[in-house]
């Protein structure tokens, strides 16, 4: 046997969950597509509600009406664009109504969608569009001349479409101009035998080393997970999800855009994030569900909005992950807004979400989980996968012992898109390697539920003990003059590598000073543990998903530390 064909092997051991699982009803998304937009029950309800604040911008559509532009549209990509089962289409765009029809159009024809994030500098996004090997890009009209003016360096690429408000604009590279209007058969039938098994996505991960990873989700992996998250949260067709993530990474496509279709319910889709619109937005719009990360709690606290005006009695919680949840901010969060956060864990890798707390705790055991240990607990694994801690051979640890997180089943990716190297790293043992850093606790149930202590290429190896940089982080955060901060590690000639603290203060003009920030930490963490240096900085290192860029800022700030390499630094 090969090695390719041992990789593949793999990948297939990741994804299967025998015995955890079972099958959707559907054998191609077209047919699950037309099971909603044909329902009797469905087709006057609300699908889709669309805010564009800035542009004063608000439609709704039925679901009767999102399936009859989605199937013209699907009509025009393969008529006029000759797109078929087994193409790849990026999208340029941003959070939009036409954004959500183009990738169920790509969908219902077999085609995966690219997701490219319209802020990437232009040679990430050659990089993306040539490594994907992509015949049509779908962008903005604002960046039709940018994308156009790639084309030539890119073989695959026969078209460049311009988007709009009001839908196609224009056809780079088949020589005609096409209107949005356009007549197209209605394809109540898939034209080309689509099925589960094909690719939906290929979705870019920013990687930690060398060029991106492209994670390819199958139609299978995004209805399963859609599947998992609604069962997790009990969310049905009375349910209203509210979308303030980017839709071009899997956090805002599968909770908010898949799911609520998923469950029958409807989806509000904001074109961006305000802080000064959230709540006044889930009153009026009667949302019970939003997915967040840990960086709008934090802007919502902030704002410490007076919240008494609105009825949010329908809200069960805001669904949060996609980066590290302090104790802190959870627990004054809950205590300011009196509304629960379901903490979770996934990676684009395992299409989404992997686990979450439970909605079955009392509200005592939910705080427990959620501030009683160092970390949150992300909660227990969802239906369709299991999770456990490996060691670096692959073994089962106890709980309480720190290791790998990895997961099994039908979630997990079909591999990295022509990258033979990273998927032989990353699936083994019939398990997909997460790289996260973890352990797990038992309830009185004997539920497994789990915590993430660090990134495993973050940890900071001090003297060769491993130290997570969220317990210091954690700590820095509750300094009342920090509005942001970050333990990295830096060279260090004593101990391999010692420990900096990035911080960005509340108040620009009376920061604290080193000394103070020390002190601060000195109260609260053992030596090893503690900052030696602090750096005070005024931008926050997050990305478009809310994910706080570690590795990035360690390497930015590497000049400046580089005077303390041969510093050995003493307890007090």
């Amino acid at each position: 046997m090969n090695l390719l064909s041992d990789v593949r092997d793999h990948i297939e051991q990741a994804r299967d969950a025998t015995g955890h699982t079972a099958d959707v009803p559907w054998a191609s998304f077209a047919e699950f597509f037309r099971s909603r937009i044909y329902d009797p029950q469905l087709v006057t309800r609300n699908a889709l509600t669309f805010f564009d604040d800035e542009r004063r911008v608000h439609r709704t559509y039925t679901y009767a009406e999102l399936g009859a532009i989605v199937e013209r549209l699907a009509g025009v990509f393969h008529t006029r664009f000759g797109l078929t089962r087994g193409d790849r289409i990026a999208t340029l765009l941003f959070n939009h109504d036409v954004t959500v029809l183009t990738y169920f159009a790509a969908w219902t024809l077999g085609v995966a969608v690219v997701p490219i994030n319209i802020e990437e500098p232009l040679e990430k996004k050659r990089y993306i569009l040539e490594h994907s090997e992509v015949s049509t890009v779908f962008c903005w009209q604002d960046a039709y001349d940018e994308v156009c003016a790639l084309q030539s360096d890119i073989p695959t690429l026969r078209n460049v479409i311009a988007l709009g408000d009001a839908g196609v604009l224009d056809n780079h590279g088949t020589g005609g101009r096409s209107s949005p209007n356009v007549a197209a058969r209605s394809l109540r039938r898939s034209p080309s035998g689509s099925r589960l098994d094909d690719h939906a996505l290929i979705v870019y991960t920013s990687g930690t080393t060398g060029p991106p990873k492209g994670v390819i989700l199958t139609m299978a992996n995004l209805l399963i997970d859609a599947d998992a998250i609604a069962v997790s949260h009990g969310f049905c067709v009375t349910d209203r999800l509210m979308c303030v993530l980017p839709i071009h990474h899997v956090n805002g496509i599968v909770v908010t855009l898949i799911t609520p279709f998923y469950c029958k319910g409807s989806l509000v889709l904001n074109r961006r994030f305000q802080t000064e619109r959230f709540w006044r937005r889930v009153h009026a719009e009667q949302v019970t569900s939003v997915s967040v990360v840990p960086t709008l709690l934090e802007f919502l606290l902030d704002a410490d909005e007076d919240i008494t005006p609105y009825d949010l009695s329908r809200l069960g919680g805001l669904i949060c992950g996609a980066g590290p949840l302090l104790k802190d901010t959870a627990a004054r969060f809950e205590d300011r807004f009196a509304v629960p956060i379901r903490h979770g864990y996934g990676l684009s890798e395992t299409t989404c979400y992997s686990c979450f707390l439970p909605n079955d705790l009392t509200q005592a055991q939910h705080r427990h989980w959620l501030t009683g240990y160092d970390f949150p607990s992300v909660g227990v694994p969802l239906r369709h996968n299991l999770m456990a801690i490996l060691d670096e051979h692959g073994r089962s640890l106890p709980p309480a012992v720190h290791g790998e997180i990895c997961i099994r089943g039908r979630t997990v990716c079909a591999g990295y898109f022509k990258r033979d190297e990273a998927n032989e790293a990353a699936f083994q043992w019939g398990w997909f390697r997460s790289g996260d850093e973890g352990f797990y606790l038992a309830d009185e149930q004997g539920r497994p539920f789990f915590f993430v202590s660090g990134r495993l290429k973050e940890l900071i190896i001090r003297g060769g003990v491993n130290i997570s940089p969220l317990e210091i982080d954690d700590v820095l955060k509750t300094h009342q003059a920090v509005r942001f901060a970050m333990a990295l590690p830096f060279e260090n000639r004593y101990y391999g590598e010692e420990i900096a603290a990035y911080v960005v203060p509340k108040d620009p003009a009376s920061p604290p000073s080193e000394a103070d920030l020390l002190a601060h930490c000195r109260t609260r963490l053992p030596f090893a543990k503690q900052p030696k240096v602090v750096l005070l900085g005024d931008d926050v290192p997050y990305t478009s998903t809310g994910k706080p860029k570690r590795l990035e800022l360690k390497a930015r700030l590497a000049g400046v530390l580089a005077q303390y390499r041969d510093r050995q630094f003493r307890d007090q």
